[in-house]
Protein backbone atom coordinates (compact mmCIF):
# COMPACT_ATOMS: atom_id res chain seq x y z
CA UNK A 1 0.00 0.00 0.00
CA UNK A 2 1.44 3.39 -0.98
CA UNK A 3 2.62 5.93 1.72
CA UNK A 4 1.93 9.65 1.73
CA UNK A 5 5.33 11.59 2.16
CA UNK A 6 6.35 15.19 2.23
CA UNK A 7 9.43 16.54 1.18
CA UNK A 8 10.31 20.01 2.02
CA UNK A 9 13.40 21.51 -0.02
CA UNK A 10 15.13 24.80 0.85
CA UNK A 11 17.15 25.94 -1.57
CA UNK A 12 19.95 28.85 -1.84
CA UNK A 13 18.62 31.84 -2.79
CA UNK A 14 21.70 33.23 -4.46
CA UNK A 15 22.38 30.16 -6.82
CA UNK A 16 21.60 30.96 -10.05
CA UNK A 17 17.87 30.34 -10.68
CA UNK A 18 19.10 27.83 -13.89
CA UNK A 19 20.41 25.67 -11.18
CA UNK A 20 17.30 25.94 -8.80
CA UNK A 21 14.82 24.51 -11.82
CA UNK A 22 17.66 21.85 -12.61
CA UNK A 23 17.45 20.72 -8.89
CA UNK A 24 13.64 20.84 -8.97
CA UNK A 25 13.41 18.81 -11.96
CA UNK A 26 15.77 16.10 -11.03
CA UNK A 27 13.26 15.97 -7.74
CA UNK A 28 10.16 16.00 -9.68
CA UNK A 29 11.33 13.32 -12.25
CA UNK A 30 12.76 11.18 -9.47
CA UNK A 31 9.71 10.98 -8.09
CA UNK A 32 7.05 10.60 -11.03
CA UNK A 33 9.44 7.86 -12.20
CA UNK A 34 8.30 5.83 -8.68
CA UNK A 35 5.42 7.16 -7.68
CA UNK A 36 2.75 9.50 -7.70
CA UNK A 37 3.19 13.42 -7.27
CA UNK A 38 0.33 14.56 -5.42
CA UNK A 39 1.50 18.05 -4.66
CA UNK A 40 3.90 20.90 -5.71
CA UNK A 41 3.87 24.22 -3.73
CA UNK A 42 6.70 26.46 -4.19
CA UNK A 43 6.29 28.49 -0.85
CA UNK A 44 8.52 31.43 -2.19
CA UNK A 45 12.30 32.87 -0.46
CA UNK A 46 11.76 32.92 2.99
CA UNK A 47 13.40 34.59 6.09
CA UNK A 48 15.34 31.76 8.43
CA UNK A 49 15.37 31.47 11.81
CA UNK A 50 19.06 31.09 12.19
CA UNK A 51 21.81 31.54 8.94
CA UNK A 52 22.69 28.40 7.76
CA UNK A 53 26.06 28.72 5.43
CA UNK A 54 25.80 32.32 6.49
CA UNK A 55 22.86 32.90 4.25
CA UNK A 56 19.63 34.48 5.66
CA UNK A 57 17.15 33.45 3.40
CA UNK A 58 16.39 29.93 2.18
CA UNK A 59 13.54 28.99 -1.10
CA UNK A 60 11.35 27.06 -0.03
CA UNK A 61 9.58 24.15 -2.20
CA UNK A 62 7.57 21.27 -1.01
CA UNK A 63 6.68 17.82 -2.75
CA UNK A 64 3.82 15.63 -1.67
CA UNK A 65 3.50 11.69 -3.32
CA UNK A 66 2.70 8.51 -2.35
CA UNK A 67 5.10 5.68 -3.27
CA UNK A 68 5.57 2.47 -1.41
CA UNK A 69 9.21 2.19 -2.90
CA UNK A 70 12.28 2.87 -0.32
CA UNK A 71 14.58 2.87 -2.79
CA UNK A 72 13.38 6.32 -4.24
CA UNK A 73 13.69 7.63 -0.66
CA UNK A 74 16.89 6.56 -0.39
CA UNK A 75 17.59 8.12 -3.97
CA UNK A 76 16.56 11.40 -3.06
CA UNK A 77 18.93 11.44 0.07
CA UNK A 78 21.64 10.62 -1.47
CA UNK A 79 20.79 12.95 -4.66
CA UNK A 80 19.55 15.66 -2.13
CA UNK A 81 22.85 15.55 0.09
CA UNK A 82 25.59 15.58 -3.06
CA UNK A 83 23.88 18.21 -5.31
CA UNK A 84 24.92 22.13 -5.37
CA UNK A 85 22.32 24.73 -4.21
CA UNK A 86 20.56 22.94 -1.37
CA UNK A 87 20.72 24.11 1.97
CA UNK A 88 18.23 21.50 3.38
CA UNK A 89 15.77 19.20 2.85
CA UNK A 90 13.41 16.75 4.82
CA UNK A 91 11.57 13.97 4.25
CA UNK A 92 8.57 13.34 6.48
CA UNK A 93 5.94 9.89 5.99
CA UNK A 94 2.50 11.64 6.81
CA UNK A 95 -0.30 9.47 8.50
CA UNK A 96 -3.39 8.29 6.43
CA UNK A 97 -6.07 11.54 6.68
CA UNK A 98 -3.64 14.29 7.39
CA UNK A 99 -4.79 17.52 6.46
CA UNK A 100 -3.55 19.29 3.42
CA UNK A 101 -0.21 21.38 3.84
CA UNK A 102 -1.27 24.96 4.90
CA UNK A 103 -0.48 28.38 2.91
CA UNK A 104 2.47 29.48 4.01
CA UNK A 105 2.06 32.64 5.96
CA UNK A 106 3.10 35.98 4.66
CA UNK A 107 6.46 36.91 6.22
CA UNK A 108 6.51 39.30 9.01
CA UNK A 109 8.49 42.16 8.19
CA UNK A 110 12.35 42.80 8.47
CA UNK A 111 13.83 44.40 11.52
CA UNK A 112 15.65 48.12 10.60
CA UNK A 113 19.18 47.78 10.73
CA UNK A 114 20.20 49.55 13.57
CA UNK A 115 23.28 51.42 13.15
CA UNK A 116 25.76 52.88 15.87
CA UNK A 117 23.93 56.82 16.00
CA UNK A 118 20.80 54.91 16.22
CA UNK A 119 21.33 52.99 19.78
CA UNK A 120 23.33 56.05 21.34
CA UNK A 121 20.27 58.43 20.17
CA UNK A 122 17.59 57.15 22.47
CA UNK A 123 19.63 56.51 25.91
CA UNK A 124 21.12 60.15 25.26
CA UNK A 125 17.25 61.53 25.13
CA UNK A 126 16.16 59.15 27.95
CA UNK A 127 19.55 60.51 29.91
CA UNK A 128 18.19 63.90 29.54
CA UNK A 129 14.84 63.45 30.26
CA UNK A 130 16.03 62.23 34.22
CA UNK A 131 15.25 65.01 36.77
CA UNK A 132 18.36 66.19 38.16
CA UNK A 133 18.97 64.60 42.02
CA UNK A 134 20.20 67.42 44.28
CA UNK A 135 23.04 66.89 46.50
CA UNK A 136 21.85 65.13 50.25
CA UNK A 137 22.73 67.29 52.89
CA UNK A 138 26.57 66.47 54.65
CA UNK A 139 24.41 64.86 58.06
CA UNK A 140 22.46 62.58 55.70
CA UNK A 141 25.80 60.21 55.35
CA UNK A 142 26.67 60.70 59.18
CA UNK A 143 22.91 58.85 60.20
CA UNK A 144 23.18 56.45 57.77
CA UNK A 145 26.20 55.29 59.19
CA UNK A 146 25.43 55.72 62.43
CA UNK A 147 21.73 53.20 61.53
CA UNK A 148 24.20 50.70 60.21
CA UNK A 149 26.39 50.61 63.15
CA UNK A 150 23.86 50.57 65.70
CA UNK A 151 22.06 47.47 63.62
CA UNK A 152 25.44 45.50 63.83
CA UNK A 153 25.55 45.85 67.58
CA UNK A 154 22.24 44.53 68.01
CA UNK A 155 22.44 41.78 66.01
CA UNK A 156 22.54 38.45 68.09
CA UNK A 157 25.58 35.89 67.52
CA UNK A 158 24.74 33.12 65.45
CA UNK A 159 27.34 31.13 67.85
CA UNK A 160 25.53 30.80 70.70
Amino acid sequence: MPRLYDLMLMLDPNAPEERQNEVIRNVESMIEADATLVGKHDWGVRRLAYEIDHRPDGAYHLFQFETDKNELLERLDHSLKIADGVLRFRTIRLKPGSPPPPTPRPEAPRPRERTQDARVAPRAAADSERPVEEPESKDAPAEAESESAAEDVESPADGS
